[in-house]
């Protein structure tokens, strides 16, 4: 009987031991992010007075050349769902990495649809984004010479996101 009282002493000091000395997980998937400011970000008051700037000398240009006056103008911003955002980030880099780049940002691009887009669409602004790679390990040139492929060029292989939602009037004001 002694020795069955130590067995079991043992045990409870055993799991005294490992509750306070072996890691664990405090939380279900809580995760410490560190939140850094983007370079480039503006303050609101800055970014009226572009588009303040943009509507003062292009606004008139633009809606001539896309030949809507009135409240038909040409769009001048472009709207994705924050998942829409994500799922083409993460599906670019998927694509990207299965061509043998490293993906290292996306560009915004302007486009008109031309003649043919249909009636809503026809001769209106659209954007698109594509993603912007540089050549991956696996394929990088051995030749220091070789500046065909920069840093930060548009993968021409990689499927762009358009369909957007147009924009409003402008910035808020």
């Amino acid at each position: 009987m002694k020795k069955l009282s130590y067995i079991v002493l043992g045990f409870l000091i055993g799991a005294f031991a490992t509750y306070y000395f072996c890691p664990r997980d405090l939380g279900e998937g809580v995760v410490d992010v560190e939140i850094i400011k983007p370079r480039g970000v503006i303050a609101p008051g800055q970014a009226k007075k572009l588009n303040d700037n943009w509507t003062e000398y292009r606004e008139a240009a633009v809606d001539s050349a896309a030949k809507k006056q009135g409240r038909n103008k040409d769009d001048r911003s472009t709207w994705w769902s924050l998942n829409d955002i994500e799922n083409y980030i993460a599906y670019s880099k998927h694509v990207t990495d299965s061509l043998k780049y490293d993906m290292t940002g996306i560009r915004v691009y302007l486009g008109v649809y031309g003649d043919n887009a249909g009636q809503t669409k026809k001769n209106l602004t659209t954007m698109f984004l594509v993603p912007t790679v540089k050549k991956g390990k696996a394929n990088a040139s051995m030749n220091p010479f070789n500046f065909s492929f920069q840093n930060n060029g548009d993968c021409p292989e990689c499927p762009p996101l358009n369909e957007g939602s147009g924009g409003g009037s402008g910035y808020p004001k």
